[in-house]
């Protein structure tokens, strides 16, 4: 139990270097009570004091404002950053050295009883405010952007960012992933607006540069663009096809 502790808290210091003191970190960081609480719930839960985990857990998320259940099954060196918000369903299985930031959802995307929430191998972090809902698996050493909403695997290693999350090639991955900011495709209204009339530009040019070819084949000679213009009269073209 102690040496776990022990471990726990020199992942605090490994991965944030806003940590200064071991007391500090025993006394200041919600990630780590809420590990040490969680250490105690799953052994009442695995007894068969379900009753008592919960109301533990329900203690627990009081005192930190991270939610574990107690069937959850998590491994070693196990780090929240801040930690408010998060929360850890039944069914869900971690690896050992994750990290997971605030406001990190290990979901179900069903009422069913059975696996029902992610597994997510060593090694993987994942940002700010990112939703990993289903029986999906997350890989070794895999990262997800901050809010990505992922309901797919995850490969080892890859990166994977967005609504709905998409795994990044090697030139967008260093970009890809931000463990606290918006990920590179996010559904910004603004952004998704200009993207629709950039592409609605070009299907229009698209569609003007084919009229043209078809004029010239029908032997209409266009000099200038006033010429053009005229021609584009819809009586002009009543006239040709006439």
């Amino acid at each position: 139990m102690f040496k776990n502790i022990k471990e726990d808290i020199a992942s605090v210091f490994a991965r944030d270097p806003a940590a200064r003191t071991t007391f500090e970190v025993l006394t200041c960081y919600p990630g780590l009570h809420a590990r040490i609480a969680h250490r105690l719930t799953h052994w009442l839960w695995q007894h068969g004091m379900k009753w008592l985990a919960r109301f533990t857990s329900h203690l627990a998320r009081g005192l930190t404002g991270i939610e574990i259940h107690p069937g959850a099954t998590i491994g070693r060196r196990f780090f929240i950053d801040h930690g408010m918000g998060v929360v850890i369903g039944e069914t869900a299985e971690i690896g050992d050295d994750v990290t997971l930031y605030h406001g990190v959802t290990l979901g179900g995307t069903s009422w069913k009883e059975g696996k029902r929430h992610p597994t997510l191998g060593n090694g993987v972090v994942i940002g700010a405010g990112a939703k990993v809902l289903g029986p999906i698996h997350i890989g070794a050493g895999a990262k997800i952007g901050s809010n990505a909403v992922v309901v797919k695997d995850v490969p080892a290693g890859a990166t994977a960012a967005g609504i709905p999350a998409r795994v990044l090639d090697d030139a967008k991955k260093s970009s890809g992933f931000n463990a606290y900011g918006l990920s590179i495709d996010q559904n910004d209204p603004v952004a998704k607006a200009l993207h629709g009339l950039i592409g609605h530009s070009v299907s229009v040019d698209q569609r003007i540069e084919h009229i043209l070819q078809q004029l010239e084949k029908m032997g209409v000679q266009l000099e200038d663009e006033q010429a053009t213009a005229d021609k584009f009269d819809p009586n002009y073209l009543n006239k040709i096809v006439d």
